[in-house]
């Protein structure tokens, strides 16, 4: 059985359902998440109906409807009000958070991971996440002092609500379309098969759909990243000679993009591109970036006039810094966009809507669009099996010496023709390596040199 440690990751709870996550860790989350997020409150607050309940949600797991009962009754035990949404997309949660100003919500589900995984994205007022730094280090160890209560200890009410209207009315604010697109979305068997059909029917974007069955296990992972997914969608956009396609995860929070010749596009291009969009008429706002992102990004953001900030991998560092810059926009290379005018959350629903608009609105192809953009050599992410870590990263200092070096997320050095950074997974026992050149050939010689350092790749 996995350990509690093995189960709490950095961003949210997580592992295989039976063997660490089951009801009773759900009921004990339910309960901690509840005391923790309403420790929060001022004493006015806490005398406030609304800030005096939590919101849950799932995903289409085939335990997730258990483990949400049981996260209930947890919920409920401490006194706190629980609206459950059903079945949703987890940045259904973020609005509904936001909508009926609630004290924080959590989302049963393991996002990309394959279907016998399960866990709990836990977030806080006004939907900042609840990670190891900003919580979840405290709902873990009150988990660890609870006993499983009786359902007959809960002393509050559950109510169930169903927001997908409002919730379309909110993402349809980001949606305006000129002519009409043609679109292959893969679902992955995932949520995005109820949030397309619920938010996009009816709008001029013709959706070809793929994998929309909930639950089933057609695909291996409901992940947008993984080449076997990205192959059907490529064949699919070029088979029906659509405008674009989009691949997205199980719990429709991220995706990525395809062309109309069936081409990926890298998350951090769809970040330069859409910044123009969302620095019109906000000139002199920041728009966030990851630091594994191309320079081309922080480019077309000043290009559009705009404040570019670079920063740590991660939603937790990337919704604070949105917050704290007022910026209007972000984007990180793993698939998350997020949005000051979303309450600075991530959803891949907005960002379809956006990308869908930009398009609408242009004499050209995504492919015409997205290519000036894509101006250097860029590596995607490259993952190592390294013991010891540290040591590793300072070799690549020592190896670099005259290169421009920080510390943010790992270790960056930088020259002024390539830069490549090294940093830890928050996730995985990995290395992740991030390489960017001015040409192709620059590209390989330097991953070679960095490679002599970390050792042979492996596939994750």
């Amino acid at each position: 059985m996995a350990s509690i440690d093995e189960v709490f990751k950095a961003y949210d709870i997580r592992g295989v359902y039976g063997d660490g996550v089951d009801e009773d860790l759900a009921w004990k989350v339910g309960h901690a998440s509840a005391q923790f997020l309403r420790s929060l409150l001022s004493g006015y607050d806490r005398g406030q109906f609304a800030t005096n309940r939590m919101v849950i949600g799932r995903d289409m797991r085939p335990h997730s409807k258990s483990l949400s009962e049981a996260l209930v009754e947890g919920i409920t035990a401490t006194g706190a009000i629980c609206i459950d949404l059903g079945m949703i997309d987890t940045p259904q949660i973020y609005f509904a958070v936001n909508h009926l100003g609630a004290c924080g919500g959590v989302q049963v589900t393991a996002s990309h991971n394959s279907m016998e995984y399960n866990g709990f994205k836990i977030c806080g007022q006004r939907a900042s996440p609840v990670g190891q730094t900003t919580g979840l280090r405290e709902v873990k160890h009150i988990v660890t002092t609870l006993s499983r209560m009786p359902t007959s200890a809960s002393i509050a009410a559950c109510q169930e609500m169903d927001l997908w209207d409002e919730y379309r009315k909110h993402v349809h604010g980001f949606l305006e379309m000129s002519r009409p697109l043609k679109v292959v979305i893969d679902a992955l068997n995932g949520m995005g098969g109820i949030m397309v059909s619920k938010l996009f029917d009816g709008t001029k974007l013709e959706i070809i759909p793929l994998n929309f069955e909930l639950g089933e296990e057609s695909v291996s992972s409901p992940n947008p990243l993984l080449e076997a997914n990205l192959k059907r969608t490529r064949k699919a956009v070029v088979k029906h000679k659509a405008d674009f396609g989009v691949c997205l995860d199980g719990d429709s929070d991220r995706c990525v993009f395809i062309d109309e010749l069936g081409n990926d596009i890298r998350c951090d291009l769809i970040t330069a591109l859409l910044s123009h969009h969302f620095l019109d008429g906000n000139a002199g706002a920041a728009v966030i970036y990851d630091l594994r992102s191309s320079r081309a990004v922080a480019e077309e953001i000043r290009a559009a006039g705009g404040l570019p900030r670079r920063e740590r991998v991660g939603h937790s560092f990337m919704k604070k810094a949105l917050a704290d810059s007022r910026g209007v926009f972000g984007g990180e290379l793993s698939g998350h966009f997020y949005f000051r005018d979303n309450y600075n959350c991530d959803s891949a629903a907005i960002v379809l809507a956006t990308v869908a608009s930009v398009l609408s609105d242009q004499g050209r192809t995504l492919s015409e669009l997205i290519g000036p953009l894509n101006r250097y050599s860029h590596s995607g992410e490259i993952n190592f099996e390294v013991s010891d870590k540290d040591a590793a990263m300072k070799e690549i200092v020592e190896a670099l010496p005259d290169a421009e070096v920080d510390w943010m997320d790992g270790v960056t050095c930088q020259y002024e023709k390539w830069w490549c950074n090294v940093r830890p997974s928050n996730t995985e026992p990995l290395l992740r390596l991030t390489l960017e050149a001015q040409t192709t050939r620059m590209m390989n010689a330097k991953i070679k040199l960095v490679t002599k350092i970390l050792g042979t790749p492996v596939d994750h």
